[in-house]
């Protein structure tokens, strides 16, 4: 398999390039889309998206090479691809990010906040290194880019539209405190901006996956994933595909009244869900 995001979990290329939307090809003909991490996994699979809708893209990410793999997939669409390695932790490091994308296009469209990361374990054991790397990134580094590109909008006076990768924090996320905590600041702050930015036509919204295959499963030990499955009242993992065209609904036209929303795709794990990255304690094993 190797044209697999991963041996073990993930879309293949071809799955990628092949797999059925109900979007019309040139759905995105002329705009610019940002995927922050969009070298792999889930964010290869919603860039791959908008690259199919004929979206002019720039993706950025911490590793170079993953960024041009990416990349060069990507191109094989037929559209421009912009890369550059960064951190989002950095505002400076992402302000240019920004001032380069409307050097070279023009406009930028649409942003897709996908970079973020963190690791399973127990919240008594976080160190302070360890809490700080995820929230600096899924919270902190969420916001540098939200800000970044509502800035550029308000300069130009061009109308946009944010995307922001979350999860599903409803029901708690033990296991992985730390991510609950940095997802759940970036939902609220992205409710409260959608009403400060409304006036210069900015929508602001989130997605939330549950449990949903991506390469980012091999993250966890296999007492944790195993858990995924069983998540969820349907009883199976979603897939990146939908995950990818949650976020194109929201950043086409079909989510032109939509700002201030959390899209849940987690197959109702948020009113029954018992999902543990960690695998389950023995105290809450039911015989």
């Amino acid at each position: 398999m190797s044209d697999t995001v991963n041996p073990v979990f993930g879309f293949a290329e071809a799955e990628l390039r092949e797999t059925p939307t109900i979007y019309s090809p040139d759905l995105f003909k002329g705009q610019v889309v940002v995927v922050s991490g969009g070298g792999g996994g889930l964010g290869r699979a919603i860039a791959t998206l908008f690259a199919r809708l004929g979206a002019t893209l720039a993706i950025c990410g911490r590793n170079e090479e993953k960024l041009e793999s990416g990349a060069e997939f990507l191109r094989s669409f037929g559209g421009e691809v912009l890369t550059r390695q960064l951190t989002i932790r950095d505002p400076e490091q992402v302000a240019a990010f920004v001032d380069e994308i409307h050097e070279r296009f023009g406009r930028l469209d649409v942003l897709v906040n996908n970079a973020g990361g963190q690791f399973p374990q127990p919240a008594i054991d976080y160190t302070v290194k360890g809490w700080n790397a995820v929230i600096d990134t899924n919270l902190n580094g969420t916001w540098w880019m939200m800000q970044a590109v509502a800035k550029k909008w308000v300069e130009t006076g061009q109308q946009g539209n944010i995307v922001s990768i979350v999860a599903d924090i409803w029901r708690g996320m033990p296991g992985i405190a730390h991510t609950c905590a940095a997802r759940a600041g970036v939902i609220y702050l992205s409710k409260s901006v959608a009403v400060e930015w409304a006036p210069n036509g900015i929508r602001v919204n989130c997605v939330a996956p549950g449990c949903c295959e991506s390469s980012g499963f091999a993250n966890y030990p296999p007492e944790g994933s195993a858990t995924f499955k069983e998540s969820n009242p349907m009883r199976r993992a979603g897939d990146e595909w939908d995950i990818a065209e949650g976020v194109v609904y929201l950043a086409a036209p079909s989510g032109k009244f939509v700002t201030g929303e959390v899209l849940n795709i987690d197959g109702g794990q948020q009113m029954w869900g018992d999902p543990w990255p960690t695998g389950r304690p023995d105290y809450f094993k039911i015989d």
